[in-house]
């Protein structure tokens, strides 16, 4: 039990710190003891001192600053079994001799870490991503040109996306940082979006890794709707009315 105050501002900063967004409704779960007032108070003051980012609805990590997608560093401490599931099941839709579009962040970081030493173009955005298959002999690794997005340590800017526009994928694996029925699949960085938008124009099928922390998440830039997606590949918590409105969109969920 938290008793002071002290104490129970370092657990909620340490709470926003380790999921990165933290809606009000978590932490009242989390502090049952604690009043909404109480709570409300101690958010109002964690923000002044900068240690956390109050937005409606709850709080941010100060990593989810206007323009990023928190640090790809932090983000490959989350939910680390659950991206390994998902990398796990990505795999088995790959085929040899097929060419393969690997988007940024820490998910496709992870498929990129077990993917089998066979023959396929793989054109990958992100720097980590490149830096797991350069232990691969028998794949050809491309990367396009462009501006350095240093949180998510990856490449994009209208360099890239004109380099993309010249290529043709037979499979895509995107990244997302959040879903909601109203937005469809959004992120914070515009230029990412517009990236992923080429990518998905370019791509015979488009496959969206994600977890199930994603869903009932909005954030800044639109990159498409739930029909424009083929399958999505989860870790199997996905939220049921998530499922159903894949279902309805003649989205497969792995």
């Amino acid at each position: 039990m938290i008793d002071s105050m002290e104490a129970r501002r370092n657990a909620i900063a340490n709470l926003v710190d380790e999921k990165g967004s933290v809606s009000f409704s978590k932490l009242k779960e989390e502090f049952p003891n604690v009043s909404e007032m109480t709570l409300r108070t101690d958010l109002k003051s964690l923000d002044e001192e900068k240690r956390i980012l109050r937005v409606h609805g709850g709080a941010k990590s100060v990593q989810f600053l206007v323009g990023t997608d928190d640090f790809l560093s932090r983000k490959s401490f989350r939910n680390v079994a659950e991206k390994k599931i998902i990398a796990e099941k990505a795999l088995k839709l790959i085929r040899t001799g097929k060419s393969l579009f690997l988007d940024s962040g820490s998910t496709t970081t992870m498929l990129a870490k077990y993917m089998p030493d066979q023959n396929n173009l793989i054109f990958t955005s992100s720097l980590s991503c490149a830096e797991e298959l350069s232990n691969l002999d028998k794949p050809e690794i491309m990367m396009p040109g462009g501006r350095l997005n240093r949180y998510s340590q990856s490449i994009c800017g209208i360099t890239a996306v004109r380099e993309i526009e010249r290529m043709n994928f037979d499979m895509a694996f995107l990244g997302v940082t959040g879903y909601c029925s109203s937005a469809g699949f959004t992120c914070g960085i515009n230029d990412e979006a517009l990236l992923k938008q080429t990518v998905i124009q370019r791509s015979e099928q488009v496959i969206i890794l994600m977890d199930s922390s994603k869903p009932d998440k909005k954030f800044s830039f639109g990159i498409c709707s739930l029909s424009d997606i083929d399958i999505i590949v989860s870790d199997g918590k996905l939220p049921q009315d998530f499922i159903d409105e894949c279902l309805r969109n003649n989205v497969t969920v792995l």
